[in-house]
């Protein structure tokens, strides 16, 4: 894997300043909804360590609740397969569908198939995959990866998803109204439903002691795309297990406030058993997710992936979802990359302003901030940041001189007044490219120190 910049790929991003004004906008206003969410439960940081909890014994006992589900589900009716990685998984997948002869796919939203690249598998063997969720649609269309993993297609404003759809759906050229737009999504998406020989959904939480499934949705997709096929794949990370229903409710209250200041979403869909003369498959993959799990970053897969910690971050909220390259981005999403690819995605750890606000709005309290200064200190010493470590070298030894460090604030603060422009602002300034140099103070602390002595 290439070395992801994202500084390189924020820039870009910041190049069209109304846009990256308004994505930052559009997303804080989420996380305010999210904090009024909040403040109505008065229980709710109580529901935040329990889910913590909940989920810290689930995986310290992982093994145990997996055999548990696939006993329980089989004894349901349901089919149990294992993935290594993403190659099985899509394997798997291919199989199943094999099987019944299966040319046409609806897909509910699924950040796990997103992770495996399902889609040009499938499609690169000739099987038509449509994701039914309105935001996958539109980037699908779009030939773009989600942005977000709540709102994919966040980064986009609706005169861009109008023009998408002229290009794709023959709408009108020009048209912009959200809700025209939904309707021409809705009656195009109304025919793959119908047309389809299969349906694939992700897994919210997956309940070992019932041996059943549960998917949440705004669109009611999941359940229009499983109610006609004869053949519903439910594709799951192992981290997605929680003990039982009675588990279910502290999630159920946490996810949709967390994601979007719902009280819950629109749709949650139980799935314990399949139809009648209907085939109901669950693929459990791991994927590296064992391999995190005994990493120092194993809080990470507590995640319910509400999106909130993207929402609050002040530096996914000013560079787009794209900047991170990886299928989950913002703060979560730096942690999973760095784990898995850590020279790769050295970049991400420092796309950080360790301002912990992730931690703050997680509601199962995984500390990514603490994680992603972990990651940095180990990250520092990756070929792209030798510049950087010999500037900290440089930093630390001056620091160990006072008289050295205060010539220097000095001499800087000289500099500022009386040096041409173009010699400080310039490419070897890095910091002075977006942002004007911070204009020291007449004295400085210690000189007002000693004067408050004398």
């Amino acid at each position: 894997m290439r070395g992801i910049d994202h500084g390189a790929n924020a820039a870009a991003f910041l190049s069209d300043a109304k846009q990256a004004a308004w994505h930052d906008r559009a997303l804080w206003h989420v996380r305010q909804k999210r904090d009024a969410a909040a403040r109505s439960v008065p229980e709710w940081e109580d529901l935040r360590r329990e889910a913590q909890r909940i989920k810290e014994h689930t995986l310290e006992h992982l093994a145990y609740y997996l055999e548990k589900f696939e006993a329980a589900a089989k004894r349901n009716g349901i089919e149990v397969y294992w993935a290594r990685d993403a190659a099985e998984h899509n394997g798997i997948v291919h199989r199943l569908l094999s099987e019944i002869g299966a040319q046409k796919v609806v897909k509910s939203k699924s950040m796990l198939t997103e992770e495996c690249g399902l889609n040009p598998y499938l499609q690169e063997r000739g099987i038509e995959v449509t994701d039914t969720d309105l935001g996958e649609r539109i980037v699908q269309l779009a030939g773009e990866r989600p942005s977000h993993i709540v709102l994919p297609a966040i980064h986009l404003k609706k005169e861009q998803v109008g023009a998408i759809f002229a290009r794709h759906l023959g709408t009108p050229e020009g048209l912009e109204d959200p809700t025209a737009l939904t309707r021409a999504a809705r009656e195009h998406l109304r025919r793959k439903f119908l047309e389809a020989d299969a349906a694939i959904t992700g897994v919210n939480f997956a309940l070992a002691e019932e041996g059943g499934i549960v998917v949440c949705t705004n669109e009611g997709n999941a359940d229009l795309g499983t109610a006609l096929p004869p053949l519903h794949i439910a594709c799951m990370g192992i981290e997605k297990l929680i003990p039982d229903a009675k588990s279910l409710g502290i999630f159920t209250r946490l996810l949709a406030r967390s994601a979007t200041g719902q009280a819950i979403t629109a749709y949650t869909s139980h799935f314990f058993k399949p139809a009648p003369g209907k085939r109901l498959a669950v693929i459990l993959v791991d994927n590296g997710r064992s391999d995190l799990l005994r990493s120092e970053a194993s809080e990470a897969l507590r995640c319910i992936r509400c999106g909130a910690c993207m929402n609050t971050c002040p530096v996914y909220r000013r560079s787009g979802g794209h900047s991170y390259e990886s299928v989950i981005p913002g703060p979560i999403g730096s942690v999973l990359s760095g784990v898995r690819e850590p020279e790769a995605a050295a970049s991400l750890t420092f796309a950080c302003t360790l301002c912990a606000s992730c931690d703050a709005v997680c509601p199962v309290r995984i500390p990514l901030h603490e994680d992603l200064l972990k990651e940095r200190e180990r990250t520092v010493h990756a070929p792209q940041y030798r510049g950087k470590v010999r500037g900290l070298r440089f930093a630390a030894w001056m620091l160990r001189h006072p008289w050295l460090y205060r010539a220097g604030l000095k001499l800087y603060g000289w500099s500022l007044k009386h040096l041409p422009r173009s010699w400080i602002y310039n490419r070897a300034n890095a910091w002075g490219r977006d942002r004007e140099m911070p204009v020291p103070a007449e004295r400085s602390f210690a000189e007002w120190m000693e004067e408050r002595k004398k």
